[in-house]
């Protein structure tokens, strides 16, 4: 069971997880370009869809967690520090991609191609790089676990 639960987990950490992190990363400069042709409807439309994967994704993205818990319960190392820090470090990019990066990403798109700013774009590439290097440390967390038996 243990090696299903965790096949399950890391497969959804690939499938939700990596879609968000490469969308939200190509949202900064498409919206960019959103901005600075107004009147480029496929700029904006590509801004769009970016935000789209970005929130069903992170929706999808649940699965990650709850198949870990449920990975980390079977291993009976649910204590263990490595496990701990990985889950406040994915609760911290959890909050993150809800409250600084999805939000500003809305914004851009509800205002339009032409009604974002420069700024805009360069605070929200910052804060989605946070992201994508808390999920960074969470991954290397869950390969080269501390006390591990694969002898990594």
């Amino acid at each position: 069971m243990t090696k299903f639960l965790l096949a399950v987990h890391v497969l959804a950490a690939i499938v939700a997880i990596g879609p968000v992190a490469v969308a939200a990363s190509m949202f900064p400069p498409a919206a960019r370009r959103a901005i600075e042709a107004p009147d480029d409807v496929r700029a904006a439309e590509t801004v769009q869809l970016l935000h789209r994967i970005c929130r069903v994704y992170a929706v999808v993205g649940v699965v990650v967690p709850v198949f870990g818990f449920a990975t980390a319960s079977t291993m009976h190392v649910l204590g263990s520090a490595w496990l701990i820090t990985s889950i406040a470090l994915t609760a911290l990019a959890a909050l993150v991609l809800a409250a600084l990066v999805l939000p500003r990403q809305s914004a851009l798109v509800e205002a339009g191609a032409g009604g974002g700013t420069r700024q805009m774009t360069v605070q929200l590439a910052m804060f989605t790089g946070v992201f994508n290097l808390l999920w960074a440390a969470v991954t290397v967390l869950m390969i080269v676990r501390p006390g591990s038996t694969t002898g990594a």
